[in-house]
């Protein structure tokens, strides 16, 4: 079966017809191909979950490869395409492995916000798609009115001594475990203490709503984007010691 390549088109037509664990992904722009380069996540699911194999093209020889999961070695918004294999293959298939059985996450404070505020106690997987469409719609900007390079920084992890000393300075400072010693820090949030929420550094600002992601007032160039990235950074690591990462591969 072959859908358009755009990454939603796969979530709504999976939630239609009862194949479940994409959910959360409800949304996220770009297409199918990017969704196994970049392993995309939003609020508490990523995609390596459901990734079972991955068909590309070898740029140099016009090979058809197959890869599993395995071989692509993913981790948080990372894998093998992003690094060794970055601008060797064109990927032109890939394959999911979904559920014919629905487990809501709801663990994200702003699913369970919305559910307090609709009265939903135990969301179907249409109910929680339409849910995640309302929170993105509500704080990310629309590409066809405001171009924008999307959610542009990863979450830092840090270790327990890190996390201990923070979490003294900022007793408010969010935070998500990801292990035993080590926990994830809101990049958004640490972008936003720096003052950079709704700020503009030439013709490219941070946006109003949500501080990860970068817009163009009008007229930015990539330059105008790498700029306020690294300058971002510089406050960041010198408030709070962390130096965070952009999503994208900068060339």
């Amino acid at each position: 079966m072959v859908l358009e390549s755009f990454f939603d088109n796969i979530v709504d037509y999976a939630v239609a017809h009862r194949y479940y664990g994409l959910e959360n992904l409800s949304l996220i722009p770009g297409e199918v191909g990017a969704s196994a380069v970049q392993n995309i996540g939003a609020y508490g699911v990523e995609i390596k979950d459901f990734i079972h194999s991955i068909e590309a093209v070898e740029i140099e020889s016009g090979k058809l490869i197959c890869f599993s999961n395995e071989d692509c070695q993913y981790g948080y918004r990372q894998s093998k395409f992003k690094h060794e294999w970055r601008d060797k293959y064109l990927i032109t298939a890939v394959t999911y492995r979904l559920s014919s059985l629905f487990e809501s996450h709801l663990d994200y404070g702003n699913i369970k916000i919305k559910l307090v505020e609709k009265q939903i106690e135990k969301p179907t997987a249409e109910q929680l798609r339409n849910i995640i469409i309302e929170i993105r719609q509500e704080k990310l900007p629309d590409p066809k009115v405001t171009g924008n390079a999307g959610s542009f920084f990863m979450n830092p992890i840090v270790d327990e001594k890190k996390h201990k000393q923070l979490l003294s300075d900022y007793p408010q400072m969010p935070f998500y475990r990801v292990s035993q010693n080590e926990y994830k820090i809101p990049a958004g949030w640490m972008i936003e203490q720096c003052g950079w929420k709704g700020k503009a550094l030439g013709k490219a600002a941070v946006h109003d709503k949500q501080a990860l992601v970068l817009i163009n007032l009008g007229g930015a160039t990539g330059k105008d984007i790498v700029t306020l990235c690294e300058t971002i950074q510089r406050d960041v690591q010198k408030r709070f010691g962390i130096w965070i990462n952009p999503e994208v591969n900068i060339r």
